[in-house]
């Protein structure tokens, strides 16, 4: 199981979520009712599923591929941290995962 700890854009709210080994990051925070959409289903057709991972976790991740470079060009407040949750699969490497929100985020859905 991985932990992964959610934070809201103001670092106000915090939401902490137990998931096996080999979960989607996007699937996870649907789940728990985070305000990532990833209306792409995953095919990197959009940018709704960013997230900003924490600096002492960012290092653990895989290099994004340059189709994701190109999404998250279309996302607003990206950091050298972004990354799409649609990405990210839980690994043993990520036993415990810190993403934040991006501030002023706003998907398609309105959450």
């Amino acid at each position: 199981m991985t932990l992964v700890r959610f934070i809201s854009a103001d670092g106000l709210e915090e939401q902490e979520v137990k998931a096996p080994a080999g979960s989607r990051l996007l699937d996870v925070a649907q789940h728990a009712g985070q305000p990532l959409e990833g209306t792409c289903e995953g095919q990197m057709a959009c940018s709704t599923c960013h997230v900003i991972v924490a600096a002492e976790d960012f290092a653990k991740l895989p290099r994004a591929s340059e189709e994701e470079e190109d999404m998250l060009d279309l996302a607003a407040h990206v950091t050298r941290r972004s990354r799409l949750a649609c990405q990210i699969w839980l690994t043993e490497a990520l036993e415990s995962l810190t993403v934040h929100i991006p501030s002023g985020f706003h998907n398609m859905q309105g959450r």
